[in-house]
C-alpha cells in the first residue's frame, strides 16, 4: 500500500486549520494546534506562501488563506456551475444534430473537455471526459484562442503541430482563421485535427461577458458537410445551444 507523504498531510492539515475558526492565525498557534515544530511549521508556511496558497499580514505577522486558493476554487465552481448549465441544452443538441456534442474550457495548453453526449445511434462509442484536445486545430479550441487573450497566448508562443495537411500552422495564417472565426461567430475544424472528422463549434461568454467555454458537435466528414462546406443547420444549431448556455449563465444579449 503506497505510503502519504507527511509533508502534503502537514500543509493540508494548515490550509485547512485557517480556512476554519480564525480569519488569520500566528505562527505559534498553526503549530500548536497541528503538534508540530514552529521551525517545521514555518518552513511549511514558506512554501504555501511562495506558491499564492498563505499569505502573511506584514503588520502581525499572522497567516491567512491566499489569492491562488480563490482562484482554483472559483475555476471549479465555474467549470461545474458551465457543466451543470449546459446538460439539458447540450442534450437537445445531441438529439436535433445526430452528432456527438462536446463541452471545452481552455486547461494549460489545450482544450479540457469537461462533458461529452454520446451521438444518439447504437454505435460503439468511448466517453472522452478529461480528455485534451488541442487548441490551434479543433473548433472548439480556435473558438477559445478566438475569444480569450489567454489561450491566445498560450497558440502564439506554442508549437502549432501539424496533425494532417490540412492543419494550418504558420502564425498569420492562424491569425487569419482566427479573424474569421469571430466574425463568423463560430470555428470550423474539418480534418485538420484527424482524417475523416469535422466539428464546428460556438463560444459560451458568462454574465461578465468573458468567454468560459465553447461547445461543439464532432463526427464524420460526410454527415457533418455538404458539398465540401458545413452543413448550415449545424452551425444554427450549435450557436443557438452556445447561446443557451450563456444566457443561463447571466450573460446578456444571448
Amino acid at each position: 500500500m503506497a505510503r502519504n507523504i507527511q509533508s502534503l498531510e502537514r500543509a493540508a492539515a494548515m490550509l485547512r486549520l485557517l480556512a476554519g475558526g480564525e480569519r488569520r492565525l500566528g505562527l505559534s498557534d498553526i503549530a500548536s494546534s497541528l503538534g508540530l515544530a514552529k521551525g517545521t511549521a514555518h518552513g511549511i508556511l514558506r512554501t504555501l506562501q511562495q506558491e499564492g496558497f498563505v499569505e502573511q499580514d506584514a503588520a502581525s505577522g499572522r497567516y491567512q488563506l491566499g489569492a491562488e486558493l480563490l482562484r482554483l476554487g472559483t475555476t471549479y465552481l465555474d467549470v461545474h456551475e458551465l457543466r451543470a448549465r449546459a446538460l439539458v441544452w447540450t442534450d437537445d443538441l445531441a438529439r436535433s444534430s445526430g452528432e456527438s456534442v462536446y463541452l471545452g474550457v481552455l486547461h494549460q495548453h489545450g482544450v479540457l473537455i469537461v462533458h461529452h453526449v454520446f451521438r444518439p445511434d447504437d454505435s460503439r462509442q468511448v466517453l472522452e471526459v478529461g480528455a485534451m484536445q488541442p487548441l490551434h486545430s479543433t473548433a472548439l479550441g480556435k473558438v477559445l484562442t478566438a475569444y480569450d487573450p489567454v489561450a491566445h497566448s498560450e497558440v502564439v508562443e506554442g508549437e502549432r503541430k501539424a496533425f494532417t495537411a490540412r492543419t494550418t500552422t504558420e502564425l498569420d495564417a492562424f491569425e487569419g482563421v482566427l479573424d474569421i472565426t469571430r466574425a463568423r461567430g463560430y470555428g470550423a475544424d474539418v480534418e485538420e485535427t484527424w482524417e475523416g472528422v469535422a466539428s464546428v463549434a460556438a463560444p459560451i461568454h458568462d454574465r461578465r461577458r468573458m468567454p468560459v467555454g465553447a461547445v461543439g458537435v464532432t463526427g464524420a466528414v460526410e454527415r457533418i458537410c455538404a458539398n465540401g462546406e458545413l452543413r448550415p443547420e449545424l452551425i444554427a444549431a450549435v450557436r443557438d445551444c452556445a447561446r443557451a448556455v450563456s444566457r443561463d449563465l447571466g450573460a446578456a444579449r444571448f
